[in-house]
């Protein structure tokens, strides 16, 4: 099976990189290793002033030619507006869309999909409902072809995730990784307002400052800021300010950690949300107690590392089998945004 990146050593079009951030860096740093030659840098029209970027001085989208290009996009964006822009563009150039993790080494590419197929197969065969089979396909596909249509067939906006998971308006929520409280805001949204208990954790300090400004006086609500782990003590932790902030061995901050059965010891939690920076993985293992006592409804994050489509869902099924799992994707080019959510069936 050919893969985008067997597309790009053997395509004679010029391949141009389309974004000047971190994730242009980690797709140059793929084509390098693959030694394949890129040839240029572009940007949105707003962004190009002359500028340099790895050698190229940057330059419009329209200064390359539509017949002989390969754009590769190499930032993210959920904006509607962003989104709609690439999907013109891409009537009149090739674009592709690379898949390079945010976090971790492991790009998915046809070595990757062969090594794991066995695993990605067994979460199709658990998924709760057919559309969720379809969004796992679709992802494979994007992922191995960078091709955007596999990704647009399945958006779905959150409506229709959240009349699934059906929030009461007496739920004790756990949100981890609660940025400024934008997540606390959506979980207001489908409670109509009211809940039993929220605890949220930010480990970025800049970030969870702005957190205790918007929920700080709420009631029957405990902020912490630290981390969530599979222990509790400390970890190296990267402070990037907001969401690039991550735990990382080199990083130059000690963070305190705790675990989610550490937190719930002696209350129930009934809606988990995690969304921790590739951390995911310790969340679950640091909470499997909760997970089998309290059967909270799920909803994780699962896009952060290139084996999270697998080892996620893989290892809910195996904590508790009588979890309902769901997958949806929604609107983000790349696929980012891509989230399990997960209900027990009593």
């Amino acid at each position: 099976m050919l893969d985008i990146w067997d597309y790009l050593g053997n395509t004679n079009k010029n391949i141009i990189i389309y974004g000047m951030g971190n994730g242009a860096d980690k797709i140059i740093h793929e084509l390098e290793r693959l030694h394949i030659t890129f040839h240029g840098i572009t940007a949105s029209d707003d962004f190009v002033r002359g500028q340099t970027f790895h050698g190229f001085t940057v330059k419009k989208i329209s200064e390359f030619d539509k017949n002989n290009s390969v754009i590769l996009t190499a930032f993210g964006s959920q904006r509607d507006d962003v989104i709609k822009h690439i999907l013109s563009l891409s009537k009149e150039y090739t674009i592709l869309s690379p898949d390079v993790p945010v976090y971790g080494d492991n790009i998915f590419n046809r070595q990757f999909y062969e090594s794991h197929k066995n695993e990605l197969q067994k979460v199709h065969d658990i998924l709760a409902d057919d559309f969720s089979k379809k969004v796992i396909e679709n992802e494979i596909k994007f992922k191995l072809t960078g091709k955007i249509n596999y990704l647009t067939e399945i958006f779905t906006d959150k409506d229709e995730i959240f009349k699934i998971l059906d929030l009461s308006e007496n739920e004790s929520y756990l949100d981890l990784g609660a940025y400024r409280g934008d997540t606390i805001q959506e979980f207001l949204h489908y409670t109509n307002g009211h809940y039993r208990h929220i605890t949220a954790l930010e480990p970025d300090n800049k970030t969870y400052k702005k957190l205790k400004d918007y929920a700080g006086n709420f009631p029957n609500t405990q902020l912490w800021n630290m981390g969530i782990w599979d222990c509790d003590g400390y970890v190296n932790f990267e402070n990037a300010t907001g969401r690039g902030s991550s735990v990382k061995t080199s990083g130059s901050q000690r963070l305190a950690v705790t675990k989610i059965d550490t937190l719930f010891k002696r209350q129930s939690v009934s809606y988990i949300k995690t969304d921790v920076e590739g951390a995911e993985l310790q969340a679950l293992k640091g909470g499997i107690e909760t997970l089998m006592r309290d059967k909270p409804k799920l909803n994780l994050a699962l896009y952060h590392r290139s084996e999270d489509i697998f080892t996620l869902p893989l290892l809910v099924h195996e904590i508790n089998p009588h979890y309902q799992l769901y997958l949806r994707q929604h609107p983000h080019i790349p696929a980012w945004d891509l989230n399990l959510y997960g209900i027990h069936n009593s």
